[in-house]
């Protein structure tokens, strides 16, 4: 069976470096928010081109803190709005409505899979706050365009780059530094993933900064000086041990996944299969290699049998899910589409080219 992701295989090449580091953490005696949370923090800040990074339990924990810090800032007040994607992972929509705030969900551009820039603007209220952005499998979604909207509209703009590690903007800027803020969940699957659950906030707001910092801790300003009702959201120290040294071989393991998506794009032929559309493959991080099928199910099943593993990203759209069933009257007949059709082919650093080849000459004899 060719896996859809080889978590094992990623990470065993990494084996000997995890067990040192460990082994340093042991010795240290410092286990919470010591010096790999601090490296690990000023590290991707650098790389990502930020002034400062906060290293969080997880992505979605990142997500909501940020909402949190400027609600505490006195920026947005419970029953704000905040426009998000519609066909966005349901950690997006989670966020918004933990803080209290209101979702309020666009349709996305179907060749892009990115919120339509061009259907945002007829969603904006008195109680529109913010807008965030989700890079959604990978790709920016219209940085300039989107930036834009929220200045001449006095919005915040908000990054969900859990996606996107590494992917480039037009101009250069990296994922986590085209936005008021960003957050970035480093789950095990992800482009740069952990052995455990993680996450960061990435911003060049230092008031912004310091209360993330404050909330993620308790709220607290020193050991016993709580300033707000916090959480406890901390990064953990070795996470942010194994996390640095997997920052250090993203734009590598990037290259690879690229080279991959780029072969599936010049080879799978097949006129059942609508490929994802590119701006610049350059640019992509393809944390995910999404294509549509009307034949979806059928698809699926057949790559099984041919022993290939996909995942679809995602069967459920979030105005469809129980847990939002006040939702459930929208009409979003591009979203839904999106849903019924979308799978996800395996791609990874680790994929052999026999493997690759294996997975296009399946998709081109696909027929029904």
């Amino acid at each position: 069976m060719i896996p859809f992701l080889d978590l094992h295989k990623i990470n065993e090449q990494y084996q000997e470096d995890f067990k040192n580091h460990f082994t340093s953490f042991l010795k240290s005696g410092n286990y919470i928010l010591a010096n790999e949370v601090d490296s690990f923090e000023q590290e991707y800040a650098n790389y990502c081109g930020t002034k400062y990074c906060i290293g969080t339990s997880n992505g979605l924990a990142a997500l909501q803190l940020i909402f949190e810090a400027y609600k505490a800032l006195g920026i947005l007040q419970e029953g704000d709005e905040i426009v998000v994607p519609a066909n966005t992972y349901i950690a997006s929509v989670l966020a918004i409505s933990n803080a209290h705030l209101k979702p309020v969900l666009v349709e996305p551009d179907l060749n892009t899979y990115n919120i339509d820039i061009t259907k945002i603007e007829q969603a904006i209220t008195p109680k529109t706050k913010a807008v965030l952005g989700v890079h959604l499998y990978g790709q920016l979604y219209d940085v300039t365009r989107l930036e834009k909207i929220c200045k001449s509209n006095n919005l915040l703009l908000i990054e969900d780059a859990a996606q996107a590690h590494g992917a480039l903007n037009l101009d250069g800027r990296k994922a986590g530094n085209v936005s008021d803020a960003a957050a970035f969940s480093f789950y095990p699957t992800k482009n740069l993933g952990a052995l455990g659950d993680a996450g960061a906030v990435t911003t060049n707001n230092k008031e912004l900064a310091d209360v993330i910092f404050k909330l993620r801790n308790y709220g607290r300003a020193s050991s016993y000086q709580n300033d707000f009702k916090g959480y406890n959201n901390r990064l953990d120290e070795l996470q942010a041990a194994f996390l640095r040294i997997k920052l250090k071989h993203l734009d590598g393991d990037n290259q690879k996944r690229k080279v991959i998506a780029q072969y599936y794009l010049d080879n799978i032929n097949s006129i059942q299969i609508l490929l994802p559309f590119c701006n610049d493959l350059s640019k992509h991080a393809f944390h995910l290699f999404v294509v549509r099928c009307k034949k979806r199910n059928e698809l699926k099943e057949y790559l099984f049998k041919k022993g290939i593993e996909t995942l679809i990203h995602y069967p459920i759209p979030p105005h469809k899910q129980e847990a939002y069933s006040e939702l459930d009257g929208l009409c979003l007949p591009i979203t839904e589409l999106i849903h019924q059709e979308v799978i996800s082919l395996p791609i990874s650093p680790v994929m052999g080219e026999s493997d690759i080849d294996v997975v296009v000459a399946s998709c081109n004899n696909f027929q029904i």
